[in-house]
């Protein structure tokens, strides 16, 4: 698995302004601008995020993934 196609998978998951996808092998580091994050928890973020990858964890093509989750507004206050 490549980070291309980690992004690829969360594209097809998830509305989102920005996919930022690094790493290789079985480790991800993924950031994630969406307006699907507003007014969730942290959490409820992830699973998101994970709903579109747990077939690849489940397999073993991704072992890990750390993850920076947040709205535009978030996003746009963080740069």
């Amino acid at each position: 698995m490549q980070a291309e196609d980690v992004k690829a998978l969360l594209e097809n998951g998830l509305e989102a302004e920005l996919i930022e996808v690094q790493g290789e092998g079985a480790k991800y580091h993924v950031t994630v601008v969406s307006t699907q994050f507003e007014g969730l928890l942290p959490v409820k973020k992830q699973q998101l995020v994970y709903g579109c990858l747990n077939a690849e964890i489940a397999s073993g093509a991704i072992h890990a993934v750390t993850m920076s989750l947040f709205t535009p507004e978030q996003w746009a206050s963080k740069s």
